[in-house]
């Protein structure tokens, strides 16, 4: 009689608690609430951009945590946050990478000129582009390559919409791209750079793979199809629904379709 071994998620004997599980999963939940909210309550749209920037945060810093361990988790935060606000830093500073730009106060607390809650917008939306590159590529440059396609091409959505709320503002927006008025082309090198710098320190970190990445491929989702559904419907800016869709899309629909079959 044969006996079969078990060689299945936790094999090792390192068992993570699952009564853990679900903090990941309930932190996106409040934040996809949070911003199906934003669209309906004007006068708190500041407040719950910050409050659905923390939460989408601590979704992804958590999950990392579960399921990639502790130093993993600190590792990706401080390697994304804080090229982040490096980069963020000098742009302010000297208007390189980004063009020259100034943020408003309604961002709260800052750090170098740079509102903290910026950082962590980095940081939550860098681990499920990370992740979604590593389910497209199995190379690091192809990792890095498309990590750094679809962190980028998400600005073509956050920008329009940040400064349409007054969060920030740019000095000389010309040149621009043809239906999204008001950003810089200038803008989306400064974007490749950063994410570029991210994608490639995040590819160093030691491989951790995970049979429960349900949180952050949710996220990046709804990051994608509720920003274009936005934009085309509630914002009335086609020209931003058309370029995102097409630009993010070519990564994100080739990762939900292979998520959705299992496929590599």
């Amino acid at each position: 009689m044969s006996i079969r071994v078990y060689e299945g998620p936790h094999a090792d004997g390192h068992r993570l608690p699952l009564t853990w599980m679900w903090l990941p999963w309930a932190l996106a939940g409040v934040t996809i609430g949070g911003q199906i909210v934003w669209l309906l309550a004007e006068p708190a749209r500041d407040v719950l951009t910050s409050a659905t920037v923390i939460t989408f945060f601590l979704a992804s810093a958590s999950h990392a945590w579960i399921t990639r361990g502790w130093l993993w988790a600190i590792g990706y935060v401080l390697i994304a946050s804080g090229v982040g606000l490096a980069m963020e830093a000098v742009g302010v500073a000297t208007g390189l990478p980004f063009g020259t730009y100034t943020y408003s106060d309604s961002l709260g607390l800052t750090l170098f000129g740079v509102p903290v809650i910026v950082m962590m917008a980095w940081a939550m939306m860098a681990y499920p582009c990370f992740l979604a590159a590593q389910r497209l590529s199995t190379t690091r440059a192809g990792v890095i390559i498309i990590g750094t396609w679809v962190l980028a091409t998400w600005d073509l959505f956050l920008d329009p919409q940040m400064v349409s709320e007054g969060h920030w503002v740019w000095e000389t927006t010309s040149p621009e791209l043809p239906g999204i008025p008001g950003i810089p082309l200038l803008n989306y090198v400064g974007w490749i750079i950063t994410a570029a710098i991210i994608m490639a320190l995040l590819s160093r970190l030691p491989q951790r793979r995970s049979t429960t990445d349900g949180v952050p491929t949710l996220m990046i989702l709804w990051v994608y199809f509720s920003s274009v559904l936005a934009n085309a419907v509630f914002f009335g800016r086609p020209g931003v629904a058309l370029w995102g869709g097409i630009l993010m899309g070519a990564v994100v629909i080739p990762f939900a379709w292979a998520s959705w079959t299992k496929r590599p």
